[in-house]
């Protein structure tokens, strides 16, 4: 039987106040299972973005509930984080420092003992085949690259949960399959991965389950093969084009 993992419990993000606030998120609930691959759809301003941030700490819900292994997180947001693995869209990485120092001040800023940081920067060198760029300045490595950095950043403390953001947007296409077969090891490694994509063949490769958000809404939640089935097709694309032109529809 599937664990809830991460249930989302009626979230919603409003910004702003009176008749020029915008609701990024309405009432959002969801449960993320353990071990999957879940992805977050939609189109612009859907609200993928604003969960995501809400999930990984970077914004308090306006109202609701985030429940991680059946506690909310904000009753100790400190613990939660250290079970969660953020790489986010824009790269944040320190361009003064080289690869190494980068994933050492990580695992100092997460107060992992010392002796560990090392054994686990060595890991995740190996890992993503980064041993050779230890040395380098961040601003002289590739996209793909600089991206491989963010997700072994993230997994320094070996976290149960990740959360990628857009992770392979901007990158060549044989980058990108790279980058599909090391969210694959993830989950074979027992990893939980939230996975925010505008690429619908990343979806359809990687997904256990995908949730289409519209307009700060769940839309449905569904797994690949039973939405494929449903609708019987058997592209991700072509169902989204589908489901998108009739969300349109009803809201004009």
């Amino acid at each position: 039987m599937s664990q809830k993992f991460l249930v989302i419990d009626n979230v919603s993000k409003i910004y702003g106040s009176g008749p020029q606030a915008v609701h990024a998120l309405d009432n959002v609930s969801l449960t993320i299972n353990a071990g999957e691959v879940f992805s977050l759809l939609g189109v612009n301003g859907a609200g993928k973005t604003t969960l995501s941030s809400i999930i990984a700490t970077l914004h308090p819900a306006t109202s609701g509930n985030v429940l991680f292994k059946g506690e909310s997180i904000y009753n100790n947001i400190t613990e939660y984080r250290r079970h969660l693995g953020f790489c986010p869209q824009k790269q944040n990485l320190d361009h003064e420092l080289t690869v190494y120092e980068n994933l050492l001040f990580a695992g100092r800023y997460l107060l992992m003992p010392e002796h560990e940081i090392k054994q686990r920067i060595d890991e995740l060198m190996t890992q993503l085949e980064l041993t050779r760029y230890a040395s380098f300045q961040i601003n002289a490595l590739s996209g793909g690259n600089k991206q491989r950095v963010l997700i072994a950043r993230a997994l320094m403390h070996k976290p149960a949960l990740v959360l990628l953001d857009e992770p392979t947007v901007g990158l060549d296409p044989d980058i990108r399959r790279k980058l599909w077969e090391l969210i694959k090891q993830l989950k074979t490694m027992g990893i939980t991965i939230i996975l925010t994509t505008h690429y619908l063949d990343e979806a359809d490769t990687l997904s256990d389950r995908v949730c289409i958000l519209d307009k700060g809404k769940v839309r449905l939640v569904a797994s690949m093969q039973a939405l494929k089935e449903q609708h019987e097709m058997e592209s991700l694309e072509d169902i989204f084009i589908k489901l998108t032109q009739e969300y349109q529809k009803e809201a004009a």
